[in-house]
This record gives C-alpha cells, structure tokens and sequence, in this order.
C-alpha cells in the first residue's frame, strides 16, 4: 500500500514536471518551453508564477514554442503579468535560436541559416548572422491610429503631453510611445513608466520609451513594458524608437545602422529598401532545468 501511494505520488510529480529553458536578449530575458507537440497548456497564474523573481523562475515572460502551418514555428508570448502579447523582437531572436537548438538545425560554421516566425503581429524574417548575432525583419511601422490605438486619433507627427514629456507614438505590431529626454540618469523611470501605460489616451495600454541622444548614430534608451514594467531592453521598444527618429529626423538614416544602448546591452537597427526596419542583436542561452505545475502557491525548481 505505501509502495503504491509512493508510486502514485512519484508519477504526478514527473507527469506535471515542464522542461524550460532560459534565454535572454540584451537582458530581456524568458522562458522558454518546447511545445510543438501542443502537451503544455498554461494559465496566466502559472505564467506570473514562473516569472517571479522571488518565488519562481524569474523572466520578463513566457513563450511557448509551437508548430505553425505558415512558418516554421509559432512563437506563443505572454507578458510576465500573464497577458498575451503581439510581439516581442528580443523574444523573436530568442526563439529562433531555441527552435533551431531544438529542431538541430543549428551547428553549421560559417553558414547563414534563415527561417520564419509566426507571431501575432504577423511573420517575422530571421537571419542568423556569422558573428552568431540574429537579425529580424519587424516589418513596416505603422504611424497613424487607430493601430496604436489612442483615444484621440494621434499620428506620428503629433506629441502628446503626459506627464512633462512630449511623447511620439507608433505601432510595430504592438503600440508605443517614444519620447526624447536631456539625461536618462535623472528619469524616475519607475514613477513615470506606469503612468503612462496606463495614461487615459491609451485605451489598451501602452510601451514606453525615454531615449538620450549621444550622437547621430548613437542614442540610450530607457524603456517600460506594458505588462512587464522596466525591463533591461526591448525590441519592438528599439524599432519604435528608430522609427521615430527616422520620421522626425531632416536627415533620416535610411539604410545606415545605429546603435541603441539599453541597460541590458546593445541593438542595432537599420531599415531595408522596402521600409522595414531591421533588428540585430544576441540572443543567449542561460540556463535550462524542470518545473512543476502541481501547486502554484509553491513551485519546484530542479
């Protein structure tokens, strides 16, 4: 009788045990799980739980690794807080890198490998680059509402004031609002971030970005997750903030890189003869271990 309550016990543990992986880009950093076979099904508990930093796994969100009959995966996001999310260009990079890990496709020296990503903002173009660095292709931005959407019906070209700061809004699949200030260091980013995600003119919230100049082709960002909070980079945040400065700019940087500078490292980003904007940058494994979804109120990690 204890052998078989032992037993009983020991195949619930095993049978509810996920395997995760750990992956980050430029500091944006998620967790990763392998479900092309469809097996994982999660709630929005269980992904808040796994993204705590104190009492889970710790990430900026989850994505579940999916099959596609558009591409060569489906890459599945969730914020952190549990909400599902459009896009996410350091997850992009991040997942392509997984699946290729996963599928074995990776491993050949000196060879670009080139796939596609179904995402809820559409399919994304990946390349991987010979400095093992991987660039995506993000795709048009998207300049007039209601795609970003605001209230007020607001196009790039018209600031809004929140706050003290003038913001510029613009959509990469999901919305945006960028604005330029003298000194990150003095920003109080952790005041001013929520309010404006979740400022009146946003009906469906909000991603902030404060941005500081350094040169023409040089610029640091400070950014605010919509359904996250601060995170170390982000990368539709970095194609928002490129796109602006383009717009805005007298002397746009059509086809020319420049280097944006988040706290978690650095993105480089370009736009292609058809307007799209192209995101370079690492992605990098960590880590790789189980955990259970038997009680949410007390996660295993082995």
């Amino acid at each position: 009788m204890i052998t078989a309550y032992i037993n009983f016990h020991i195949y619930i543990i095993i049978h509810f045990m996920t395997i995760f992986h750990k992956y980050h880009g430029a500091g944006n950093d998620f967790i990763m799980i392998n479900n092309l076979d469809k097996s994982v099904t999660l709630v929005p508990e269980q992904i808040k739980q796994f993204c705590d930093r104190n009492f889970g796994i710790g990430a900026d969100g989850v994505i579940l690794l999916e099959p596609s009959d558009k591409a060569d995966c489906f890459m599945n996001y969730y914020n952190s807080d549990g909400t599902l999310a459009e896009m996410c260009g350091n997850g992009a990079r991040c997942t392509a890198k997984f699946f290729l890990e996963q599928t074995s496709a990776l491993g050949l020296a000196s060879r670009k490998i080139e796939l596609n990503i179904e995402t809820r903002a559409g399919i994304k173009n990946i390349k991987v680059n010979e400095d093992d660095t991987y660039s995506v292709n993000m795709g048009a931005p998207i300049f007039e509402s209601p795609d970003f959407p605001t209230v007020t019906g607001l196009t790039c070209d018209k600031k809004i004031n929140i706050e003290g700061f003038d913001f510029n809004c613009v959509s990469m699949g999901n919305p945006h609002a960028v604005t330029i200030v003298e000194d990150l260091n003095k920003l109080d980013l952790k005041t001013i971030g929520p309010k404006v995600e979740i400022d009146e003119n946003f009906p469906n919230k909000i991603n902030v970005e404060f941005v500081e100049k350094i040169s023409e082709d040089y610029y640091k960002v400070k950014v605010w997750e919509r359904g996250c909070g601060a995170t170390l980079a982000c990368g539709t945040g970095a194609c928002a903030v490129y796109s602006i400065l383009n717009k805005l700019s007298p002397k746009p940087c059509l086809g020319e890189e420049i280097t944006l500078e988040f706290p978690g490292g650095k993105l480089y980003l370009s736009e292609n003869e058809q307007g799209h904007v192209l995101l370079r940058g690492p992605a990098t494994f960590v880590f790789k271990g189980e955990i259970s979804q038997l009680n949410l109120n007390s996660t295993v990690i082995k």
